[in-house]
Formats: structure tokens, C-alpha cells, sequence
């Protein structure tokens, strides 16, 4: 329980510690003792993504997981989002539902390259997916960008919006996945265990879904 509050909650080890009745460095033991033992625990619980994806239209979008600025890791500051992270994917159906989470890449990645870099882009090839014109030069269904000069047509500023009314489902997912604050306010640990964390939280949310 206390591993999972402070996954969840991202509060400071000495908070979590008030919380529980214990020790700052206690925390620490347990936290560091528990995490990977609940990665083993559900790790039959996350489903292949060609699993996850099969039948479905694929809604795709990309987040960052602040990790705020480190010494001798300047490639995952990201010039769009002015922070540094790491850039993950994100794979949801059009309800919302979670279909996968990628490898976590440098934050300073376009979605583009790192849809292909995750290797989404091979492995999602013959299923259909929608995505926003960030992921132009894809497979990928996504929104027409106005010609230089011109305007969009009457058809192409429906479909666009068509394309924005169910890409939105993409977005409820990552706002949900945002629930887990370490995900959301900034990692304080090292940076060498966030893709071990990042899958855990993963496996928490397939099994919360069923899976």
C-alpha cells in the first residue's frame, strides 16, 4: 500500500513516511523492496499490443513524464512542451480504454520519429489508426493541414472535425493515466529506474482493466 501511494500520490518519501507511521529511509527500503515484486506479480496482465489492438480503430498520441532538468541530459528537453522528459506513446480505443504504452524515448523526440523509433509504426501498419497531424507521413489518419495560401475545403474542415471529435477519446486516456502524479508532476528518482516505474504503472492499469 504504501508503494502504491507513493506512485500515485508522488509525495516526498518523509511525507509518505508521516502517513504510515515510519521512517523516511524506511520508505525508501520498502518502496525499492516492493516495486519490482509488483511488476512480477502483473506482468502476465499486459497484453501484447498486436493483442490489445486486434479489431479495433487505434487512437494514438504522444506525452511526456516530466523528469525536470539533469545534469548531462539534455536530449530530453523538449523545445514544444519548454521541459524535460521522456516522450511515451500512447495507444486508446475510441472509448477511451487504454491499448498500450510505449517504451519511454528522449523528450526532445517529435511524436513522429518516435512513433517509429517505439516500433509502433511496423507493428501497427495493417491496422487502422488515427492520430493528429503531428503524425503526418504515417499510415496514420490524421487531420488536413490548411495549403499554404489557401483555404481547407468544406468537406476537409468536416472531416477534420470528425477526426478531432474521436481523437479526443486519446486524450481522456492520457488525462486519466495523468491520475498517477508521478506521471504528471515530475519524477524526482533516477532516471534509470522510470522505465521499470512506467511499466509498473502500466501493469496496474491493465489489470485494473481486466486484463
Amino acid at each position: 500500500m504504501l508503494t502504491l501511494v507513493y506512485i500515485r500520490q508522488n509525495l516526498n518519501q518523509a511525507a509518505v513516511g508521516d502517513l504510515f507511521g515510519v521512517s523516511q529511509p524506511t520508505v525508501s527500503r520498502i518502496y525499492w523492496k516492493m516495486l519490482p515484486l509488483i511488476g512480477q506479480a502483473l506482468c502476465l496482465h499486459v497484453p501484447d499490443i498486436e493483442e490489445a489492438i486486434r479489431g479495433r480503430l487505434v487512437l494514438v498520441d504522444g506525452t511526456d513524464v516530466p523528469t525536470g532538468n539533469r545534469a548531462g541530459h539534455d536530449v530530453n528537453f523538449s523545445g514544444k512542451r519548454r521541459r524535460a522528459g521522456l516522450n511515451i506513446q500512447i495507444a486508446a480505443d475510441t472509448k477511451g480504454g487504454l491499448l498500450g504504452i510505449s517504451v519511454p524515448l528522449r523528450g526532445s523526440i517529435h511524436d513522429r520519429k518516435a512513433f517509429t523509433e517505439c516500433g509502433w509504426e511496423a507493428r501497427l501498419a495493417e491496422t487502422p489508426v488515427m492520430a493528429d497531424p503531428a503524425y503526418q507521413g504515417t499510415h496514420a489518419i490524421t487531420p488536413r493541414k490548411k495549403p499554404r495560401g489557401g483555404e481547407l475545403s468544406v468537406g476537409d474542415k468536416a472531416n477534420n472535425r470528425s477526426i478531432s471529435s474521436t481523437r479526443s477519446a486519446v486524450e481522456r486516456c492520457i488525462a486519466h493515466l495523468k491520475n498517477w502524479k508521478m506521471l504528471a508532476n515530475g519524477y524526482r528518482g533516477r532516471l534509470t529506474e522510470l522505465p521499470t516505474v512506467i511499466r509498473i504503472i502500466t501493469a496496474l492499469e491493465f489489470y485494473q482493466l481486466g486484463w
